[in-house]
């Protein structure tokens, strides 16, 4: 896993996605899963375009089973963005960048006028 996205576990969820001033995007991973290393690495190459407006973070399932029952995760890798404390949107497996890029873009829109 790149070590350039924020980790996140089950003690420091709350501080860190769900009173987090601007949108996150948590990846939920485990060492197991074969798609998690490539969409590890897709948003870690994201991850710049979007510094200061939002945050990709990573968990890892197997570690953290409190967060991943908490949020219904089934499959892996699954990508939940969080607005304002709030899951707003859910996206299990391996998508293309442009699927990523939208995603994350989306989440900026509210945001877009400030």
């Amino acid at each position: 896993m790149p070590d350039d996205l924020l980790e996140v576990t089950d003690r420091t969820f709350a501080a860190l996605v769900l009173h987090s001033p601007t949108p996150v995007v948590v990846d939920f991973w485990a060492e197991w899963c074969p798609p998690c290393g490539p969409m590890a690495r897709l948003l870690a190459g994201l991850a710049p375009d979007y510094a200061g407006r939002l945050t990709i973070a990573k968990l890892n399932a197997d570690e953290n089973p409190e967060s991943v029952r908490a949020y219904r995760v089934m499959a892996m890798p699954t990508l939940i963005l969080f607005t304002g404390g709030r899951p707003v949107s859910t996206t299990v497996g391996l998508r293309p960048k442009s699927h990523i890029r939208s995603l994350l873009d989306g989440a900026l829109q509210p945001y877009a006028n400030h």
